[in-house]
Order: structure tokens, then C-alpha cells, then sequence
């Protein structure tokens, strides 16, 4: 007699992701805690109207991402980022703004924000965000990157120059196979994208990324993508440019 097959244990599905919304107009806190807490994998477990609350409320409150304004009449949502950034333990924080681009922004990314969003970007949009930036994948198009980096090129001649020279003694302690995926992030191109380009698995990817990260003492892609154009890496299409040597 043929004993049943026992029935194949099905994934445990992953805990929602929690969020703590900080902005200081509380209508528009009100909308984002409507527009995000219907989504079945979202827990809004706290808010805040001002910066200098952001350090309390993790700390009881533990989320996973930090839905930041960026412009409080308090302690603003950059300052309040840089130091939540910080934390051995910290969240991801996402940004909002009503600029497009802005030096603000840029000060944010460099941060440690792992991205941002328009306040009048479409609610679905927003949901997708949290979603990204709780994976680990940040919420920048290569287009706006792109921006930032140019924001990020301005300066004097002299502040370029020794800016470059840093970016590049950092890239020193990088192994080949390092920096070839760090220049393709640079590029804005996925670990998918990536893993195709240079013939490796996804995992190997994602695992090179996290030692670059490691190795840079830095945040999130993003952060890497702004080293490499530092470093001249990249030119101004977007592809790979000059190398380290």
C-alpha cells in the first residue's frame, strides 16, 4: 500500500515591512499613512512631525524604513538622516521632496538615504518604493542619478581634482571583479543587468555588492554609483570611461 505523499511545506510568507512616516504637516502624513497602510505588506507603526524625534522613535519602534520630509521647521529631515545613518542598526530611509533634483537631494544620497520620492508621485508609486528600498534595491532611475552626479561634478577645478584622486585611491582597494560590477552600478544597470554583462550568477552580484559596500564604508548603490562618477569612471553617456590606472 502506498503511503501518501506528506503534502511540500509551503514558503513562509515575509513579515510586512514597517514604516515610520516623518513630516511635519500632518495632513500630509494622514494621506501617506492612508495610502500606505492599505497595502497588505506595509505596517505603519509610528509617525513623527519633526526631526529631532526620528532618534526616539526607531529606537522604540524598530522599522525597517523611514519615510523622511525633507524640509521641517525643527531638525530637518537631512540632518535627521545623517544621523540615524549612523546607527550600526539603522533603517532605510527614503526621502521626500517636492524638488526634482536639488542639492538637498544630493546631501541625502551621500547621507545614506537609499532614495527618494516626489511628494506628488503617484500613490502606487510610493507604495513600490518602500517595497524597493525594504529589498535592499534603491529608488533612484539612472536618469536621476545621472542628475545628482552632475549636481555632484559643480564645484571648483581644484575640489574636482582632489575629489577624483580620493574616489580613485578608494577604488585601489577594489579587486578587479569588484570594480568591474562597481562601475556597472555606476551605469545604473540591475543586478540582473549585471549578472548577464559579466557572466555571473545573481547571487555572485549581489554578494560583490555588499563587499564593495563593506570594503567602502559606504551605504547603498547609490553611494557607489557617485564614486564611480567621482573617480571618472564613467563618462558622460552613462558608460564606462577611463580606468583606475
Amino acid at each position: 500500500m502506498n503511503t501518501p505523499a506528506s503534502p511540500t511545506p509551503s514558503a513562509s510568507p515575509s513579515p510586512p515591512v514597517r514604516l515610520l512616516i516623518v513630516d511635519d504637516d500632518p495632513l500630509v502624513r494622514a494621506g501617506l499613512a492612508l495610502m500606505l497602510g492599505g497595502a497588505d505588506d506595509i505596517d505603519i507603526v509610528g509617525e513623527g512631525a519633526d526631526g529631532s524625534e526620528v532618534a526616539a522613535l526607531v529606537e522604540r519602534l524598530r522599522p525597517d524604513v523611514v519615510l523622511m520630509d525633507i524640509r521641517m521647521p525643527g531638525m530637518d529631515g537631512l540632518t535627521a538622516t545623517e544621523e540615524l545613518r549612523r546607527r550600526p542598526d539603522a533603517p532605510e530611509v527614503v526621502v521626500l521632496t517636492t524638488f526634482h533634483a536639488d542639492e538637498q537631494v544630493l546631501r541625502a544620497i551621500r547621507a545614506g538615504a537609499a532614495g527618494f520620492v516626489l511628494k506628488d508621485t503617484p500613490p502606487a508609486r510610493i507604495v513600490e518604493s518602500v517595497r524597493r528600498v525594504a529589498a535592499g534595491d534603491p529608488v533612484l532611475s539612472p536618469a536621476v542619478t545621472r542628475q545628482l552626479m552632475a549636481r555632484a561634478a559643480g564645484g571648483a577645478q581644484d575640489d574636482r581634482t582632489s575629489r577624483t584622486e580620493r574616489a580613485r585611491r578608494r577604488f585601489g582597494e577594489l579587486a578587479e571583479r569588484e570594480r568591474e560590477v562597481a562601475i556597472a552600478v555606476g551605469r545604473g544597470h540591475s543586478n540582473a543587468e549585471i549578472a548577464g554583462e559579466l557572466y555571473l550568477s545573481v547571487a555572485t552580484v549581489k554578494t560583490q555588492v555588499s563587499r564593495i559596500l563593506a570594503k567602502l564604508d559606504l551605504n547603498n548603490r547609490v553611494q557607489i554609483a557617485l564614486l564611480v562618477h567621482d573617480a571618472g569612471l564613467l563618462d558622460t553617456d552613462g558608460e564606462e570611461g577611463g580606468g583606475l590606472g
